[in-house]
């Protein structure tokens, strides 16, 4: 799981520069954006903050998600 402390430090790397680019933890393994909706998958209890990898699931609703997340 990932801390408290780390989750309140964490910000989109797409949004952070024009946007709060607040995360949200999601059934502990995904970390979402609320101002533009990509999706970070949390593998082996690290968060994987790859703009490319938020792109990848940005158009999956937030129910369709798998977990645990894909490692690859």
């Amino acid at each position: 799981m990932v801390s408290q402390d780390l989750l309140e430090i964490l910000r989109c790397p797409a949004c952070v520069r024009e946007k709060d680019g607040l995360l949200t933890l999601h059934r502990d393994a995904w970390l979402i954006c609320q101002d533009c909706g990509r999706k970070y998958p949390i593998v082996d209890e690290i968060p994987v903050m790859l703009i490319e990898e938020g792109d990848k699931w940005a158009n999956t609703a937030v129910d369709d998600l798998p977990v645990p997340p894909p490692s690859k």
